[in-house]
């Protein structure tokens, strides 16, 4: 069978695009013929592992091609004629291929896996200035409430207008999680099937020793709650002496986050290190006690979460968005309330005071990853949803 999936990107920076790598590669390991097709926007220093690119950009120009990207349409419509798919698989295309790149689809069974919430919201994150959530439909309360300024709001409307009025050559919509089903069945998009993203399925970690370590991966940005769990650990520092907390990624808040750190005389107990190789960022996560995902607004998913599960690692994770979806009850102390210190700091002296309690937990979250979040898994699910939109060769691929 012959599949494109469809991403803005195609370099592994993010959870969409982990998530649609994973997916292509399992399925080339059916003897599918998978590929990828997504901009060339310089987003990472990462290569891109795309199969075929088309224009995209970071500058300031990016507001206009995100909301029509005539390249990108002729771009595919090539791919299209020379590859000519039995199924296109679409997730991740509002903020580089653009909206032009549906009508070229039509007549190809599609769906659209939603990975994040900017399918019903221009800035994709379903969050207030405030951060607090919003709940109301994209239109004039993202310029009233200051969610995106006018000479945005302008193009992010004809975005959101020329989906719409394309959305038809979706034969399903798919949901990463119930927080996006939910967000999108609020804006009357209805949504067919739940699928979670595929984990990449590795050995378990080495058994604990040494320092009890909490970590944190991900970007450094307001909604991912690294302030928070900073001064989380600054009441654990005080009861527990030993733990020891390394943050690990780039982002806007570096610098703050490093003065904050400081501030709080944590220098000697919590190292803060910019983004590393994928190999480096293993090295550290596998002598982890704990990994921590204190974001502060709905995660669509918790890719951060899945990965330490998958690993046999104990996660300690706000309780909103996807993440309790993902991470599940197997203790009481794995969920905590967003932005809230105490709660998160209970957890981790709950947790890095017991190795024992580390090790349970971890083993449990690592079975409930292996059930729910292998490639092997989650592309059984996609092809029946392949096969429900009348490929043929679908319906033989799970037989």
């Amino acid at each position: 069978m012959r599949i494109l999936l469809l991403n803005d990107h195609a370099m592994a920076v993010g959870g969409g695009e982990v998530m649609v790598i994973t997916l292509r590669d399992e399925l080339r390991r059916r003897g599918h013929d998978a590929r990828i097709f997504a901009s060339n926007a310089p987003v990472s220093p990462l290569p891109s592992v795309a199969d075929y690119e088309c224009f995209g950009t970071t500058s300031r120009a990016r507001g206009l091609v995100q909301s029509a990207n005539p390249w990108a349409a002729a771009a595919l419509r090539r791919v299209m004629r020379q590859f000519r798919p039995d199924v296109v698989h679409v997730t991740m295309f509002m903020t580089q291929l653009s909206p032009l790149v549906l009508p070229v689809i039509r007549g190809v069974p599609s769906l659209f896996h939603a990975v994040w919430y900017r399918y019903v919201c221009p800035t994709g994150t379903k969050l207030l200035p405030n951060f607090t959530q919003c709940r109301v439909r994209a239109g004039t309360a993202c310029l009233t409430g200051g969610c995106i300024p006018l000479h945005d709001w302008v193009p992010m409307m004809m975005q959101h207008a020329l989906v719409h009025r394309w959305s038809d050559v979706f034969g399903a919509v798919i949901a990463v999680s119930d927080a996006v089903r939910d967000r999108l069945t609020e804006s009357d998009v209805p949504v067919d099937d739940v699928i979670p993203s595929p984990i990449q399925t590795r050995e378990a970690r080495p058994p604990l020793a040494g320092t009890p370590i909490a970590l944190f991966a991900g970007r450094l940005v307001p909604n991912k709650g690294a302030d928070v769990l900073l001064r989380a650990f600054a009441r654990v520092r005080r009861e527990l002496p030993a733990s020891r907390l390394t943050i690990i990624g780039d982002g806007p808040m570096y610098h703050e986050l490093e003065a904050l750190r400081l501030g709080l005389g944590l220098d000697d107990a919590v190292e803060l290190r910019p983004h590393v190789e994928r190999h480096a960022l293993e090295r550290a996560a596998d002598t982890a006690w704990v990994q921590v995902v204190p974001s502060v607004w709905d995660e669509p998913f918790g890719l951060a979460a899945a990965e330490a599960m998958m690993r046999g690692t104990a996660v300690v994770a706000s309780n909103s968005g996807g993440l309790p979806g993902v991470v599940g009850n197997v203790d009481p102390v794995t969920l905590t309330p967003p932005r809230d210190e105490t709660a998160v700091a209970n957890s981790l002296l709950a947790l890095l005071s017991d190795r024992d309690r580390c090790e349970r937990v971890g083993a449990a979250l690592r079975r409930s990853a292996l059930d729910r979040f292998a490639p092997a898994i989650i592309a059984d699910r996609f092809l029946a949803h392949y096969a429900r939109l009348g490929v043929p060769s679908a319906a033989g691929a799970l037989a």
